[in-house]
């Protein structure tokens, strides 16, 4: 259990998931980081909150800095009653295309879990052939504890995935933009074309795989 002085938005995180704790007792957020990049896995995480928990400074993941996530994963991590993570690779996402390679990363990390949910709240829409009894929240991960808790996990697993790529593929430099389409990125998938981790369907990076064959013919 972690205790603190919460702010004024982490307070109401935790009032926002009271109702489904007084009528459900055992319940799990859920959410996705991962969604927009062009190389790398989809990563969801599932997570189980005592009632009494305290996180200090919890919110949503893309309103805090690095450390600050890194911190609060950590805090997470010892408060948790439980935490599942899931993930899809770029061939998967590929194949069945990012909408259900997020739902099938949330299916994932839900079976992770040592404790079955009552409930589960959902960032956005329902699970498809998820838990019988969930919430889809849209922008949840600003307005539930439990999703948040579980968009940080999601995020900091995934950033360090992509920083362990950038070992192996540093001319990309996933390690700065964790895969997005930044200038850098773009930059080097024209020079050098898509790596074994990028998502091929993904429009910049198709037209990438497309043309490099054609370059390399000019030379």
């Amino acid at each position: 259990m972690v205790r603190g002085r919460m702010s004024r938005c982490t307070a109401s995180l935790f009032k926002f998931d009271y109702p489904f704790l007084q009528q459900y007792g055992f319940i799990a957020g859920v959410d996705e980081a991962g969604r927009g990049p062009l190389a790398g896995p989809v990563v969801a995480a599932a997570v189980i909150l005592p009632e009494s928990c305290k996180l200090p400074h919890l919110n949503d993941s893309k309103l805090l800095s690095a450390a600050q996530r890194e911190v609060l994963y950590a805090l997470v991590q010892r408060a948790a009653l439980a935490i599942g993570v899931g993930m899809v690779e770029p061939v998967d996402i590929d194949r069945i295309n990012i909408r259900q390679a997020s739902f099938a990363a949330m299916r994932l990390a839900l079976n992770q879990l040592v404790i079955q949910p009552l409930h589960v709240l959902v960032d956005g829409f329902c699970i498809p052939r998820g838990p019988a009894s969930q919430t889809g929240i849209i922008d949840g991960d600003a307005k539930s504890a439990h999703i948040a808790a579980a968009s940080i996990i999601a995020k900091v697993t995934r950033d360090r995935i992509m920083e362990t790529w950038d070992l192996q593929f540093p001319v990309y430099g996933f390690k700065n933009h964790k895969g997005y389409g930044t200038p850098e990125h773009l930059a080097a998938l024209i020079r050098f074309g898509p790596s074994p981790i990028h998502r091929l369907t993904y429009a910049p990076v198709r037209a990438v795989k497309d043309l490099v064959p054609a370059l390399a013919g000019e030379k």
